[in-house]
């Protein structure tokens, strides 16, 4: 009988310094001692806790093969390698790790050097996520980046170095003062560099950081210009040999990030660390932003209080609404049949008070059995995805639970 297969993934919440426009978890180095720690003890720390909360769900996991791992961040290589190697020496020991998983670590380009990432790719990392965002330095300092392009290159040489042929490249659009020339130069110069996969995203402002709180002075491009680097990207990476896979997603053939595909084809994963957020026997849950009491739950399980910010069952509604929500995210779509054998409804019967309308214009295709956004649709999907499935929520519920068929 075939196993499950299962994706893990490991929060490293520490930076050199906070970006003023990221609002994922983390603490920059400089707060260490408010933790009653110095730098290599509290990583010290941290790794030990990890390898405990590892062992903490190995029993669950018993039944699974693991055949994705994602480190990220944070900044993962803060923490020497010598802990990441502890890492990956306890997941072997509590999981059952495929030879052949896809282990990605992302990397910051002011953090790594080749002999660390040599000893990284001999313990079995095999995918590097690389984030540079922009090759214009004026902007990389807008964005509180604490690389240079130059910086960036050499490390993306130094992978190569170390044996790294899986390579993702995070570029960013919508950055203050960019344009759309300076937009098409980065992505000139990073498919010279020739990376397995690009990521590109949009800049969004998210509450209650930097960004948010001196939005009114930020030189942002419109709309109809961030629009219009999204077009250039899709077409110039499909143009040089990166196929778009997902919204945000290019990669060349084979290359497709398997471990983020998990999380939009509605697979299994366990999270570990302060932020991070798991999907695993039918429940989704998720620990709090707090790295001080991470720690002293994991070291003193008896005192330790509810670690959890979210924990619930995944209603059959909401499995539907997910459903619909990530299949479109990917080009792929979603296919009918497949949709019908698993919520027992047509997708056509249930969405039609809007197919075409987008279909006629221009934000959605139909091929065959499949329905999928076009560039235009998916720069705009937030936008589809909220009509599609809040206004018709009463539908969808009754539908899933039973009572509409």
């Amino acid at each position: 009988m075939t196993e499950q297969t299962l994706g893990l993934y490991f929060h490293i919440p520490f930076c050199q310094s906070k970006c003023p426009y990221c609002d994922f978890y983390s603490a920059p180095t400089s707060s260490f001692s408010e933790l009653g720690s110095s730098g290599p003890d509290l990583t010290a720390r941290y790794t030990d806790a990890l390898l405990l909360h590892m062992e903490d769900y190995a029993k669950s996991a018993a039944g699974y093969e693991v055949d994705t791992v994602f480190f990220g961040g944070g900044t993962p290589t803060i923490l020497p390698s010598s802990r990441l190697l502890s890492l990956l020496d306890g997941m072997n020991d509590f999981y059952n790790v495929r030879s052949d998983a896809e282990i990605t670590l992302e990397a910051n380009p002011a953090t790594v050097s080749t002999s660390e990432l040599r000893r990284l790719r001999r313990a079995g990392v095999n995918r590097l996520s690389m984030g540079l965002q922009s090759a214009d330095d004026g902007e990389l300092k807008a964005l509180g980046r604490i690389h240079s392009f130059s910086d960036f290159v050499e490390s993306f040489r130094a992978a190569r170095k170390a044996g790294f042929s899986n390579i993702s490249v995070d570029l960013m659009y919508g950055i203050p003062g960019q344009t759309r020339e300076s937009f098409r130069e980065t992505l000139s110069r990073v498919i010279d560099l020739d990376p397995e996969h690009i990521s590109v995203y949009g800049l969004k402002i998210e509450e209650g950081t930097p960004f948010a709180a001196r939005r009114d002075s930020l030189s942002l491009p419109d709309e109809d210009a961030e629009y219009e680097m999204y077009l250039e990207a899709v077409n110039t990476l499909s143009e040089n040999g990166w196929a778009q896979y997902e919204i945000s997603n290019f990669s060349k053939p084979g290359k497709q990030c398997l471990h983020n595909l998990r999380y939009w084809n509605c697979e299994p994963y366990l999270g570990f660390g302060p932020g991070a957020h798991s999907y695993f026997g039918g429940r989704r849950f998720a620990f709090r932003r707090d790295l001080g009491a991470y720690l002293l739950a994991m070291e003193y399980p008896d005192r330790a209080e509810n670690l959890l910010s979210e924990n619930y069952e995944i209603k059959p509604s909401e499995r539907l609404g997910e459903y619909v929500m990530l299949r479109l995210r990917l080009t792929e779509g979603v296919d009918t049949d497949a949709f019908a054998a698993r919520f027992g409804v047509s997708f056509e019967r249930m969405f039609e008070r809007y197919l075409p309308i987008y279909l006629k214009n221009g934000f959605m295709v139909h091929n065959g059995r499949s329905y999928s956004f076009t560039p235009k649709g998916m720069f705009v999907s937030n936008y589809i995805l909220s009509a599609m499935l809040d206004f018709d929520s009463d539908i969808i519920r009754g539908v899933a639970d039973g009572s509409d068929r």
